[in-house]
């Protein structure tokens, strides 16, 4: 299978609560993940927005799975720009925080580098046990809408990609900005020039923070499409927890639109991983598995 369809984040709390995915007798994380791997064989990591992973817990994911399964990874809010609560950083690293840092919300660029240096290292650390098993897809970086076009924030890119030299990045972007008239060849190919994926998007259209719906190929390993929902009532809701911001429930005729350009996308770049981030009930699951055989039945 050249395309991946999954899910993100298999203990997704609205999923389990619906009883609508899982049998009753699978409850805890690792058998969860059994089961999961049983329907799926691709499935993004969210856990590690929220915080660095140790190693034993990317090694337990990589046994609990089978052979040929495909962890995506979100990145730590940290490296995206995002504000980061001190309590998620490792004891040790908050620890060694200046004081006036530990009890508000942090960025990167305010933190001293030589902890900077060990954050990085201790979330290449925590991925390695999937990437030595063969199952580390990518790891996602997905920039906020403040994140905006320019040589600076190209540069930061570059600087992912070379403090996560050896793992495949890919990056989505928030700010519509990065693919309009003035941007968006030069987005195209700076990430082209570089090998790596564009994160294509399905959102609500028509928001001051909807992508357009492009789905360019920037990789030759790689593509990737993410989907976040359609719901317009949701979107731009400050602080709304993801089940009700992404709760979408595709229709076959939405995603059929779809097929044809991860088609295309998997002629460009050999391989495709397809996304549902409309985290509500089982929508995720739901849609998944119609995406699936919407490419099935394209292929006969």
């Amino acid at each position: 299978m050249t395309v991946l369809c999954g899910i993100a984040g298999w203990v997704d709390k609205s999923l389990i609560d619906s009883k609508l995915f899982y049998p009753l007798s699978v409850k805890t994380s690792g058998d969860r993940l059994r089961f999961y791997a049983t329907q799926f064989s691709l499935v993004e990591v969210d856990s590690t927005y929220y915080g660095i992973p140790k190693p034993e817990s990317a090694e337990a994911w990589a046994a609990q799975t089978p052979a040929g399964f495909t962890f995506d990874v979100k990145s730590f809010s940290l490296f995206t720009n995002h504000p980061t609560k001190p309590m998620s950083l490792p004891p040790d690293i908050r620890e060694d925080l200046p004081a006036d840092l530990r009890d508000k919300n942090i960025y990167l660029e305010r933190m001293p580098e030589e902890l900077v240096d060990e954050a990085w290292a201790r979330f290449r650390a925590a991925l390695e046990p999937l990437r030595a098993a063969g199952k580390l897809g990518a790891v996602f970086f997905q920039f906020p809408p403040w994140f905006l076009p320019s040589s600076r924030s190209l540069a930061y890119v570059e600087q992912v990609q070379e403090r996560m030299f050896g793992f495949q990045i890919a990056v989505e972007f928030r700010k519509p900005e990065w693919l309009d008239a003035r941007h968006r060849e030069g987005t195209m190919a700076f990430l082209g020039t570089r090998d790596i994926p564009y994160v294509a998007v399905d959102v609500p259209e028509g928001h001051r923070t909807s992508m357009p719906p492009a789905h360019d190929v920037t990789s030759s390993k790689l593509a990737v499409v993410r989907f976040h929902g359609r719901n317009h009532e949701t979107w731009d809701l400050r602080g709304a927890p993801p089940n009700v911001r992404f709760r979408y429930d595709y229709s076959d005729r939405e995603l059929v639109d779809w097929v044809p350009r991860i088609k295309e996308m998997e002629r460009s770049a050999g391989k495709v991983h397809a996304l549902m981030n409309n985290n509500y009930s089982n929508y995720s699951v739901k849609n998944a598995q119609q995406l699936e055989r919407l490419l099935e039945a394209w292929q006969k």
